[in-house]
């Protein structure tokens, strides 16, 4: 006789018992296994690390090291120009009449007119020359682009000291340049250029422009790489030549990379000496002297160090004001 079969379908039972897979179950350990592992809770941030201060922590030791080697030389050059100083022994406090003797002086103001004219030499014509080269090179796609960026930035990585001795030579009455100008029979044009107070200041400020050169291209090179081609694609399909897109793509989007490059070179100019030193020593008379000459000058010549601070420190004031401007009018025009 065969048995009868149940009615309950398998695992009807254990569905039904408590703790089956269906019916009662656990909450808790058992439960929390069964699903896996817990989550863990977020742990709140510390108070250290919710502290508005902590930032603040974490640039302590750059502005430290900063302090030390630049706020504090700085400080102190503020202070030694209040004071009439021959580098030892005592001094005597004089307020500022350091600042109103520079007021009259026709050393200093020669020297302040000279620094701004290699503003141009060091800024103006690189960055004219650096953006048309840069924009021909970049339109032209012409090959071995790594190649020409060594080159082109070559001089900078030339200490100036190995510079200026290499051009002093080739600025000499018997050097290239006016063997050159003999060869195509312009004699007359043949001079000691860095001798000739008509000629020693542009001649500095053009190795000026050779050194400084190379920087301004590879900025602007580096900015005019991140232009999206299908904006020139546009541009050529609309009809524009290489003046309009120039003036209507390529100029517009490099403004960031020109501020830069115009603070970088801004610095350089007024800040130059060791071209100076090497040269021309600041002569013929004060036709190449500059403020940094003038404070070497001042302080190590003529044991005048209360004057050369105040030279340092109405130079710093200056380099600081022209590239406020110029950073201001670059985000301006941005």
């Amino acid at each position: 006789m065969t048995p009868a079969r149940s009615a309950t379908p398998p695992g009807a039972a254990s569905a039904a018992a408590p703790g089956g897979p269906t019916g009662g179950r656990r909450a808790g350990p058992d439960r929390a296994r069964a699903d896996g592992p817990p989550r863990r809770r977020r742990a709140r941030p510390s108070a250290v690390a919710r502290s508005q201060s902590t930032p603040y922590l974490f640039l302590l030791p750059a502005l430290l090291v900063y302090g030390a080697f630049a706020l504090y030389p700085l400080g102190r050059a503020a202070q030694f120009s209040l004071f009439e100083w021959k580098g030892f022994g005592p001094s005597t406090f004089v307020g500022l009449q350091n600042y109103a003797d520079l007021a009259g002086d026709a050393d200093f103001r020669a020297a302040i007119g000279n620094a701004l004219l290699l503003i141009v030499f060091y800024s103006v014509i690189p960055l004219a020359v650096g953006l048309a080269l840069a924009a021909i090179l970049r339109r032209g796609q012409v090959r071995g682009m790594g190649f020409f960026r060594t080159v082109i930035f070559l001089p900078q990585v030339i200490a100036l000291v190995v510079v200026a001795v290499a051009w002093r030579q080739i600025y000499s009455p018997h050097g290239l340049l006016n063997d050159m100008l003999r060869t195509v029979g312009l004699d007359a044009l043949t001079r000691g250029w860095l001798g000739d107070p008509g000629t020693a200041l542009p001649a500095v400020g053009f190795i000026g422009t050779w050194v400084q050169m190379g920087l301004v291209m590879l900025l602007l090179l580096a900015g005019m790489g991140r232009i999206p081609a299908e904006l020139f694609e546009a541009a050529r399909l609309d009809g524009a030549g290489p003046v309009r897109e120039f003036f209507a793509i390529t100029l517009p989007a490099v403004r960031g990379e020109i501020t830069v490059a115009l603070v970088l070179t801004i610095i350089a100019a007024l800040k130059t000496f060791d071209l100076v030193y090497m040269t021309t020593s600041g002569g013929p008379g004060n036709s190449t002297t500059v403020p940094s000459y003038e404070v070497y000058l001042r302080a190590f010549d003529l044991r005048e160090v209360g004057s050369a601070s105040a030279v340092a420190i109405v130079l710093t004031i200056l380099i600081f004001a022209i590239n406020v401007g110029v950073t201001r009018i670059g985000e301006r025009e941005s």
